[in-house]
C-alpha cells in the first residue's frame, strides 16, 4: 500500500472513531507501528489529526465519542484481559453497579458465573450478557434509551439510583487522566455515571491503555474518588501512558495491569519493573487493596504490599 493510501485510510479511521491507537492502525493498514507513527506525524503536520498518547485523535484537543459498532472493534484483546482480571474483584453474594461500555459488557459476561450476585445497570448490553445467568439478579434503571451505546440515561435513570447502596461500581469511559479522572464525551452519560458512583462504596475503573492521558468534555469520576484502575500494559513506546499510570498511583489509585508478564490476570507487573504503590486511603480496609487475581481476598502482610508498574522504559 502506498503512503498516500495508508494515510487516507488512517484519516478515515480516526474520523470514524474519534481516537485510534497506533497498534490498531498498524493492524488495519497492515504495516508496522513505526511506519504508522510516521504517517500520523505527516497528517498532524497538515492539521488533519493530532497525535495523542500512543494513538491519533481528531484535532481540537478533546476527542468525540464513537458509536458502539466502532468501539466494539477497538482494543478487543485488551478489553478481554481487563475484564478477566476485574471479574476477580467480585465476590459471591455481592451487590454491584455496572455502567455502560464495551469493556463493562465484557466484564458482565464473566460475572454470569458468580452465584448470588445482584447487578444494577443502565446498560442494555450488560443486562443482555447476564440475562440467562440463573443465579444473578439483574436490576435495570429507568431512563431514556441512548441508542449509540444502548444505555439508559436522563432523569429517570438518575432518580432510580437515589437511595441505592452497593459495594462496588464498575465504570468505563472515553478518557482517564490523573489531573481530571475519568471523563466521557456525552453529558447525559456523564450524569448517570456520577449517580452510579454515589451509590457505591468503591469505584473500579476499567480502561485500556489507549484511554490513559486522554481527556474528554465531561468529568464523571474525579481521581480522588477512584479506588482502583484495571488496565492493560502500555506498549514499550507509549511513555506518556506509563507516566499517567504512575501519576494515578501517586494520587492513591490502586492499579492492576492485566496480562503483565505474559500471564492474563496474573502478577500486576513484571517483577523487574515494580514500584511501591501507596497504601489504602483513609477509611479503606487493607483487604480492599488490589493484588494478583488468584488472591484478591487474602489479607496482605506488611511485606506483601500491592505494587504498581513503573512502566517507564529505561
Amino acid at each position: 500500500m502506498f503512503a498516500a493510501e495508508r494515510r487516507q485510510l488512517i484519516l478515515e479511521m480516526v474520523r470514524a472513531n474519534g481516537a485510534v491507537s497506533l497498534r490498531e492502525l498498524a493492524r488495519v493498514v497492515q504495516t508496522s507501528e513505526v511506519t504508522v507513527r510516521r504517517d500520523v506525524r505527516a497528517l498532524e503536520a497538515e492539521g488533519l489529526l493530532d497525535r495523542r498518547h500512543g494513538g491519533a485523535v481528531l484535532p481540537g484537543g478533546f476527542t468525540r465519542e464513537s458509536g458502539f459498532p466502532q468501539k466494539s472493534h477497538l482494543a478487543t484483546a485488551e478489553k478481554t484481559a481487563i475484564a478477566d482480571l476485574a471479574a476477580g474483584l467480585v465476590e459471591e453474594g455481592e451487590a454491584i453497579v455496572v455502567g455502560a461500555g464495551t469493556t463493562t459488557q465484557e466484564l458482565a459476561r464473566r460475572l454470569a458465573r458468580v452465584p448470588g450476585l445482584t447487578v444494577v445497570t443502565n446498560s442494555l448490553l450488560v443486562a443482555q450478557a447476564l440475562a440467562h445467568a440463573n443465579r444473578v439478579e439483574v436490576v435495570m434503571t429507568g431512563g431514556t434509551l441512548r441508542g449509540s451505546n444502548y444505555a439508559l440515561v436522563g432523569s429517570g435513570a438518575e432518580q432510580s439510583l437515589q437511595g441505592l447502596r452497593v459495594s462496588k461500581a464498575f465504570l468505563s469511559g472515553s478518557g482517564l487522566t490523573a489531573e481530571r479522572g475519568l471523563s466521557t464525551s456525552n453529558m447525559l452519560s456523564a450524569s448517570v455515571d456520577r449517580a452510579l458512583v454515589q451509590a457505591a462504596a468503591e469505584v473500579v475503573v476499567l480502561a485500556d491503555h489507549t484511554k490513559l492521558g486522554t481527556d474528554t468534555m465531561f468529568q464523571t469520576v474525579p481521581t480522588d474518588l477512584i479506588t482502583r484502575l484495571v488496565t492493560d500494559e502500555p506498549p514499550a513506546h507509549d511513555d506518556r501512558a506509563a507516566t499517567e499510570l504512575q501519576a494515578l498511583a501517586d494520587q492513591g489509585v490502586q492499579i492492576a495491569v492485566a496480562g503483565a508478564n505474559g500471564n492474563p490476570g496474573g502478577d500486576q507487573v513484571p517483577a523487574s519493573r515494580r514500584a511501591q504503590l501507596p497504601g489504602p486511603r483513609r477509611g479503606q480496609h487493607p483487604a480492599n487493596t488490589l493484588r494478583s487475581a488468584p488472591s484478591l481476598n487474602d489479607q496482605p502482610s506488611p511485606s506483601d504490599r500491592p505494587r504498581v508498574a513503573d512502566l517507564r522504559r529505561r
